[in-house]
C-alpha cells in the first residue's frame, strides 16, 4: 500500500486532498473567531502526528471539526477564546482515554454494536449531511460549479494515463479559468480576489499561536461533544476501509486511529486551533481516484503546512472561488454516500426484515433532518438511536408476516 510515488506524480495527487480539505478547514476557524493559519498549521502537522500513531497505514487526513464549532462559540463568549482551546484540549484526552479502553476490551464491542445495518446508513449520512454545504458553494455561481463537476466527470470517465487519477486537480484547474473568463467577461459574478495576495509577503512567517486556559465551566461545554464526534470517527474509519478494502479497525486498531485523532486534537487546543476529525470530503478522493497510499495524504499535509508558512501562497489558494470547490463537492460528498450505499449490498443487509428497514430509515432521516433530543443532532444522534435499535429490536428470521410472492403471470 506503500508503494514508492514519483514526486511528480506526488505532489498532484496531493494537491487534490489539499483542494478537497482546505475549504472546510479554514471555514471552521472564520466561524469561531479562531486563526486560520493557525488552523491549517494544526491540521498539517495533526495529520503526520496521526499518520505517525497508526504506523502510516490509514490514508486518511484531519482537518478541522465542524462539529465544536458551536461549543467553541458558546464558550468563547461567556469565557474567552483561550478557555473553549482548552474545552478542546480536553476533548483530545477523552478520545485517548476512550482508545485506550477499547484497546483493553478488544473490537468484538464494535462489530456487535455497530454492524453493517448501522454503519451503512451511518456513512451515507456522512456524504449527504455536507451535501448543503456544496449547495452553499456553488449557489455563487452555478454555471461555474456545474461547468468544474463536469470537467471532473469527464476526466474521470474518459482520460488516461496519469489525468486518470487526479481528475479533481483537473477539475479545479479548469473550474478556475472558466470562473476568471465569467468574471472578466461580466457574463458572472466576481468570485477572485488578487487584493490579498498582492499584499501578502512571500517570506515564511510562524502562524500567531494562541495558548489555551483550563475553565471547568467552558471544558464542560466543549470536552461533551467529544462524545459524538468519536461516533463520527468511528463511521469515517469504516468508510475508508470500505472504499479501500482493508479493515482499519482491526488494524492498525481503532484505538490507534482515536489516539491519532484526540492527540491532533489536543494539540490543535495548545496552540490555538479547532479540534481536528477525519475529513469525509477526502474519503470521496480516495474512492474517485482508486489511489490509496497513505504517503499521498501525508504529502498533501507537507503541503498544508507549507502554505499555512508562507502568506502569499496561502492567500493565492484562498482565491478559489466557491463556486469550483462546490462542484466538486457535488461528486466527492455524492461518492461517500454511495460507499455506505455498497457496504449495504455488500454486507447483503436484508432490507426485506422489518427490523433492519427501521434501522437504516431511522438512521438517515435523524441524520439528515436536524432533529435535536438531549444536545445531539445530525450524525451523533443518528448513530446512538441506531446503536440502540440494533441492540433492542429481535432478529426476524421467523416473521409473523409471510412473504407473498407474485405471480409472474400476473401484470403489475
Amino acid at each position: 500500500m506503500r508503494d514508492k510515488i514519483s514526486l511528480k506524480r506526488l505532489l498532484p495527487l496531493g494537491l487534490q486532498h489539499v483542494f478537497a480539505m482546505f475549504g472546510a478547514t479554514v471555514f471552521v476557524p472564520l466561524a469561531t473567531g479562531l486563526n486560520p493559519s493557525v488552523a491549517l498549521f494544526t491540521s498539517a502537522v495533526g495529520t503526520l502526528l496521526f499518520h505517525i500513531i497508526t504506523g502510516g497505514k490509514v490514508p486518511a487526513y484531519l482537518g478541522s471539526s465542524f462539529a465544536f464549532i458551536a461549543p467553541i462559540i458558546a464558550a468563547s463568549t461567556e469565557y474567552g477564546a483561550a478557555a473553549a482551546l482548552g474545552g478542546c484540549v480536553v476533548a483530545g484526552l477523552l478520545y485517548v482515554a476512550i482508545g485506550y479502553l477499547i484497546k483493553q476490551i478488544g473490537t468484538d464491542i464494535i462489530h456487535r454494536f455497530v454492524p453493517p445495518v448501522v454503519i451503512g446508513p451511518m456513512i451515507m449520512v456522512i456524504g449527504l449531511k455536507l451535501a448543503e454545504v456544496a449547495r452553499e458553494f456553488s449557489e455563487q455561481h452555478y454555471l461555474t460549479a456545474f461547468f468544474t463537476l463536469a470537467v471532473v466527470i469527464v476526466v474521470s470517465m474518459y482520460a488516461k494515463g496519469f489525468f486518470k487519477v487526479i481528475p479533481v486537480l483537473c477539475g479545479i484547474a479548469a473550474g478556475y479559468i472558466f470562473a476568471l473568463i465569467m468574471q472578466e467577461t461580466g457574463i458572472g459574478p466576481q468570485m477572485i480576489d488578487f487584493s490579498e495576495v498582492v499584499k501578502a509577503q512571500w517570506a515564511p512567517a510562524l502562524p500567531v499561536f494562541t495558548l489555551p486556559k483550563f475553565n471547568l465551566n467552558a471544558i464542560l461545554i466543549v470536552a461533551p461533544v467529544a462524545l459524538v464526534t468519536m461516533i463520527e470517527h468511528l463511521g469515517d474509519m469504516m468508510a475508508i476501509s470500505r472504499t479501500v478494502g482493508h479493515d482499519y479497525i482491526e488494524d492498525p486498531g481503532i484505538h490507534r486511529t482515536l489516539w491519532g485523532d484526540g492527540l491532533a486534537t489536543a494539540l490543535a487546543g495548545v496552540l490555538g486551533g479547532p479540534p481536528n476529525t477525519t475529513y469525509g470530503e477526502n474519503v470521496g478522493i480516495l474512492a474517485l481516484t482508486k489511489v490509496y497510499n497513505p504517503i499521498v495524504v501525508e504529502a498533501a499535509a507537507g503541503i498544508v503546512l507549507i502554505l499555512s508558512l508562507l502568506p502569499k501562497f496561502g492567500e493565492f489558494i484562498r482565491t478559489i472561488p466557491m463556486a469550483v470547490m462546490g462542484g466538486v463537492l457535488i461528486l466527492v460528498l455524492g461518492m461517500i454516500a454511495s460507499v455506505g450505499l455498497r457496504t449495504l449490498i455488500e454486507k447483503q443487509v436484508n432490507l426485506m426484515k422489518t427490523r433492519n428497514l427501521i434501522i437504516v430509515s431511522v438512521v438517515l432521516v435523524l441524520g439528515l433532518s436536524g432533529i435535536k433530543l438531549l444536545g445531539l443532532d445530525g450524525m451523533g444522534l443518528a448513530a446512538i438511536v441506531g446503536i440502540l435499535l440494533n441492540q433492542v429490536l429481535p432478529d426476524e428470521d421467523d416473521d409473523d408476516r409471510r412473504e407473498v410472492e407474485l405471480d409472474p403471470e400476473l401484470p403489475i
